[in-house]
C-alpha cells in the first residue's frame, strides 16, 4: 500500500499507513535534500503536513491536539528553511502554506515578519520547536499504538526471538512498579524490532517493509526522548541548540583563513568555541555563506 497507492488499502488499515508516511517524513524533516514527492521544492515537512490532513479527517475527537500539531508543522516548515539559510524559499513556503482565512492571518503575519528579520533563533521559533513537535506527535500516536499492540512487527519479532531461545523474563519480577513495567515493555518492543531488523539485513527488504521498520524505530526514539525529558537527562538526547555568537563567527572565519575550508577539526581545536563540534562548524559556515 505504501508503494502502490491508497486505493488498495483496506479502510481499517488506512490510519496505520498514514502514520507510517507521516513519521517517515517527520524523521527526515530537517533534511531539505530529501524529497518524498515528485515536486522537488516540496520539503519533507510540507509532505508530512498533507498526511497530517488525512489523519485529521480520520479522527475528529482530538481537535485541539490536531490544531496544535498542524501549527507546529507549519512553523517548523518555515524554521527549517531559515536554519539552513534559505530565506527566499521560506517566504515562498509561507505563501503555499496559508490560505487567506482570518484564522490563519495572525500566524502568517508573525512568520512573515520573522523571515524578514532573517533570524532563525527568535523566541517564537524556539518556543514552537522541533522537539515540541515530536513530543506532540508522540502523544497523539501512543493511544493508537496501545490499541494495536499485536501489529505485524511485534508478532514477527517476538516469534523470531523465541525461536532463538531468547526469553523476555524481566517482566516476571513482581516487585517492579507500574512505571518500570511500562518502560521495560517499551524497551523490549524496541529491542525485539532491532533484533529482527539485524537478522533481516542479509535478506532483500522491500520498500514497504523497510518503511514499517523506520516507522517503528522512530516511534521507539520518540519514547526514548520523552523518557529522557522526564528524568532531566538532557545530555542523553543531544546538545541543546545554542545560538551562535558574534565572537564564535569571528573565530570560525579566522580559522578558515588560517586552515582553509574543510579543515573543521583543526579549526575546532585551535578556536574558542562554545561546546561545538566540527559538523556544527561546517553547517554554520554554510549558513554564513548563504546569508552573506
Amino acid at each position: 500500500a505504501l508503494i502502490d497507492g491508497f486505493s488498495k488499502i483496506p479502510t481499517h488499515q488506512k490510519k496505520m499507513v498514514y502514520l507510517c508516511q507521516l513519521l517517515i517524513r517527520i524523521a527526515e524533516g530537517k533534511n531539505l535534500e530529501c524529497h518524498f514527492e515528485n515536486e522537488e521544492r516540496m520539503s519533507p515537512l510540507e509532505s508530512a503536513l498533507s498526511f497530517w490532513t488525512l489523519l485529521e479527517r480520520e479522527e475528529i475527537k482530538l481537535e485541539k491536539l490536531h490544531g496544535d500539531i498542524r501549527r507546529l508543522i507549519q512553523i517548523q516548515i518555515v524554521a527549517v528553511h531559515m536554519e539552513n539559510g534559505y530565506f527566499k524559499e521560506a517566504a515562498e513556503v509561507l505563501e503555499r502554506l496559508f490560505t487567506d482565512s482570518e484564522s490563519d492571518k495572525p500566524l502568517r503575519v508573525k512568520l512573515a515578519s520573522i523571515i524578514k528579520s532573517k533570524d532563525p533563533y527568535v523566541p517564537l521559533l524556539q518556543t514552537f520547536s522541533y522537539d515540541l513537535l515530536t513530543s506532540k506527535i508522540k502523544s497523539y500516536i501512543e493511544p493508537f499504538m496501545k490499541r494495536t499492540e499485536t501489529n505485524f512487527l511485534i508478532q514477527a519479532a517476538t516469534k523470531h526471538v523465541e525461536s532463538k531461545g531468547l526469553g523476555a523474563t524481566a517482566l516476571q519480577n513482581k516487585t517492579m512498579n507500574e512505571n518500570d513495567k511500562r518502560n521495560l515493555e517499551t524497551n523490549q518492543r524496541f529491542v525485539l524490532s532491532i533484533i529482527l531488523l539485524r537478522d533481516m539485513l542479509g535478506q532483500k527488504l522491500t520498500t514497504s517493509t523497510f518503511s514499517i521498520f523506520k516507522f517503528w524505530l522512530f516511534y521507539g526514539c520518540l519514547n526514548s526522548l520523552q523518557n529522557v525529558e522526564k528524568h532531566g537527562d538532557a545530555l542523553a538526547c543531544g546538545r541543546r541548540r545554542q545560538r551562535w555568537t558574534y565572537k564564535e563567527d569571528l573565530e570560525l572565519k579566522s580559522g578558515i583563513r588560517e586552515f582553509g575550508v574543510g579543515n573543521w577539526a583543526k579549526i575546532l581545536v585551535h578556536g574558542d568555541f562554545n561546546n561545538r563540534t566540527s559538523v556544527m562548524l561546517k553547517d554554520r559556515w554554510r549558513t554564513l555563506c548563504r546569508i552573506e
